[in-house]
């Protein structure tokens, strides 16, 4: 370790966090809309209660909200706070980043004499984010898989008795208990500030009739847009925290590990796409962006191997491992990240067997 490699540390940290903070700001942007100015249960109910067209149907939503790797967990997250079945908001989280019409915009700028690699995107994250969130349906209650502040915010059940807790895997608890102090960066974004020091939590109606109230001439547009800004700035004081910690552990990464010991396995369909998994993983590059960097690889790698980094790095990265964390307990995200390398690994392996 020299001055010289902290230097380029340093530097590769801030120009991740330049990149990826305006998408951020996006997603909770979005993610306060979805609060404040639409009705988020008529959104939910009308997604599709089959497990399998809810997760196409949530992959599919990202049309409509175009935000990164790191502005689609604040929208997957309140999705799930309000009641949206988990294929849904798992199939939004995995397939937003890539599945909205800023990021095909950007592929078939850099990969317009290869259409195939556009469209295979495409197809592939749809794919497999579908198949992750109908598999995630297998899980009845999700809560067990989620963050205490996000479980508790839930919509539905809780415990019908005292062994209610220890079937969820929660050894002498119940979803019934006192809400204990939760740290703040899962705190903020939940809940508004009361006069006390104690945050006051409330849920959707309620945060809806406090906003616009049986009166809506006594809830200006003004003041929706005060709430808005309060809770943006709230999920960004605790999503920013993770997006710093996960971008300063990319850029050391990036610095320490040679390129070179990456880029030597790119030479058989099979090591190439591991080789381009892990430099996605690594580099942590915005899914709007990350398209002309995998460009400068396309002399000396083959086809799969483009795809994997093109599908596997907006679904799971460093950053969006620490931002996933806010939302679900690390065995859920290991799930997340096993099925995803796996199902990209297969796909793109066809693709360097029958069509390179």
């Amino acid at each position: 370790m020299n001055v010289t490699q902290l230097n380029s540390a340093f530097t590769l940290f801030l120009s991740l966090l330049v990149e990826a903070v305006p998408f951020l700001l996006l997603g909770v942007l979005f993610s306060g809309l979805l609060l404040f100015f639409i009705d988020e249960r008529k959104l939910v109910s009308w997604m599709p209660k089959n497990p399998f067209l809810g997760a196409l149907a949530g992959s599919c939503v990202g049309f409509l909200f175009p935000v990164c790797e790191c502005g689609n967990v604040p929208v997957a997250r309140r999705l799930l706070m309000q009641g949206a079945p988990s294929p849904v908001a798992i199939g939004f989280l995995l397939a937003a980043p890539t599945i909205n019409p800023i990021v095909f915009w950007a592929t078939w700028t850099a990969f317009r004499d290869q259409p195939e690699i556009v469209f295979m995107r495409i197809g592939f994250s749809l794919a497999i984010a579908t198949i992750i969130g109908w598999v995630f349906s297998a899980q009845a209650d999700l809560r067990p898989l989620l963050q205490p502040a996000v479980a508790r915010a839930m919509p539905g059940k809780r415990a019908k008795g005292e062994g209610r807790g220890e079937e969820l895997g929660l050894r002498g608890a119940t979803w019934n208990e006192p809400q204990v102090s939760t740290a703040p960066l899962l705190q903020s974004g939940t809940y508004f500030l009361g006069q006390s020091a104690q945050p006051l939590r409330l849920d959707t109606a309620e945060l809806q009739a406090r906003m616009l109230g049986a009166n809506t001439a006594d809830k200006p547009l003004s003041h929706k847009l005060l709430l808005l800004l309060e809770n943006t700035v709230q999920e960004l004081r605790e999503l920013g925290g993770v997006l710093v910690l996960g971008s300063a552990i990319a850029a050391i990464v990036q610095v320490f590990v040679p390129r070179d010991i990456i880029l030597n396995l790119g030479q058989s369909p099979v090591t190439s796409i591991l080789a381009m998994m892990l430099l996605a993983a690594v580099v942590s590059i915005c899914s709007t962006v990350d398209s002309f960097f995998a460009l400068s690889f396309a002399s000396t790698f083959t086809s799969g191997s483009l795809l994997a980094f093109l599908v596997f790095g907006p679904m799971i990265d460093l950053k969006g491992v620490g931002l996933m964390l806010s939302i679900f307990k690390a065995r859920a995200v290991f799930y997340l990240f096993a099925l995803a390398a796996l199902l990209t690994f297969l796909f793109t392996l066809l693709v360097n067997l029958y069509v390179s």
